[in-house]
């Protein structure tokens, strides 16, 4: 796959997070910071400029489709805008339109795109599924903005046990070909801090988990954009990159920031729970980006875990993960 073609995948990825017209600015920015970051990657330092020209609205379906000559980039682009429109909850209308148009722009019949479809639904309603709906009419899904507030009792050590398989599992689902993989750790991240609130007398839902996740900078749309396209600039998916275990060393990137993000999340959310959930929002974000560096130093430790883990990982066993309550 050609750099002009790894563009193509992502412009069609970006447009398709705007499809809906939903993204609030903070998401907004995190995209920004997600192509700055990929940016100077694998020689793919036109992403930013990407994101500009998808934001701007200079960015057309049918000529990002045109540099995808090969049926297997071409669904793997249809793929990806999938994932990106399924991640946060299933199809709006806007989305569907925009998917039909991605489809017939691309080339794909309806026998090769409904596949997808039905994959990508199945990983949507993981992420409905990882925690619940709906909360006692004593919590709100807003965050709190207080006085910052000290933990009042030490994170339990079977809570860092926790995390720590979390971040292990979501590592390994970055060495996993299938690009389906990504979209899996969004799940399983509601499912970890569901858990680590619910360990600290707080019954949470679904919206305050993501409020709760773009606060500190890792919103859903965002957090799979990026997964996804380490993927893609490090060789790792499918035929691209040969299967699972080929080139560990750009691997290495995607599983970092994964486990990392992870790690990290968990932590923040450990703290912030224990505490009664009056952290302030400066001190949310600085407390996950404080964790973030040695949490990516704590990857190079783990990586023979993670690697055990991926090697016996299928769809099915990582979505029974989800829904149950083991790892």
């Amino acid at each position: 796959m050609t750099p002009n073609q790894q563009q193509a995948i992502l412009t069609i990825g970006l447009m398709a997070a705007f499809a809906d017209g939903a993204n609030d600015d903070r998401e907004r920015e995190q995209i920004r910071q997600m192509a700055d970051s990929l940016g100077g990657e694998d020689g793919a330092s036109a992403l930013p400029g990407l994101y500009r020209q998808v934001l701007l609205k200079r960015a057309s379906v049918t000529d990002a489709a045109a540099s995808l000559t090969e049926l297997d980039h071409r669904q793997l682009a249809y793929e990806m805008a999938v994932c990106v429109c399924d991640v946060d909850g299933h199809l709006s209308d806007a989305e569907k339109l925009f998917l039909a148009e991605l489809a017939t722009s691309l080339g794909l019949d309806r026998g090769a795109t409904a596949a997808m479809d039905r994959q990508a639904d199945a990983l949507a309603d993981l992420v409905e599924s990882a925690a619940p709906a709906t909360v006692a009419a004593d919590m709100t899904t807003s965050l709190p903005i207080a006085a910052d507030a000290g933990i009042r009792s030490a994170p339990k050590p079977e809570l860092d046990r926790s995390i720590l398989n979390h971040a292990i599992l979501a590592g390994a689902l970055e060495l996993l070909p299938q690009s389906w993989a990504s979209m899996a750790v969004i799940p399983l991240q509601i499912k970890m801090v569901y858990g680590i609130g619910k360990a600290y007398g707080h019954e949470l839902d679904q919206g305050h988990i993501r409020e709760l996740l773009a606060t500190i900078g890792v919103g859903m749309t965002s957090q799979y954009l990026e997964q996804f396209g380490r993927k893609l600039l490090g060789g790792l998916l499918g035929k691209i990159g040969g299967g699972l275990g080929r080139q560990v060393g750009k691997s290495a990137t995607g599983v970092a920031f994964s486990f990392a993000t992870t790690y990290a999340l968990g932590q923040v959310a450990s703290r912030y729970y224990a505490g009664g959930r009056t952290m302030s929002t400066a001190l949310l974000k600085d407390s996950f980006q404080g964790l973030l560096g040695p949490a990516k130093d704590m990857q190079n430790q783990y990586l023979p875990q993670i690697r055990d883990k991926a090697s016996t990982l299928d769809m099915a066993q990582v979505m029974n993960m989800v829904r149950g309550n083991t790892l």
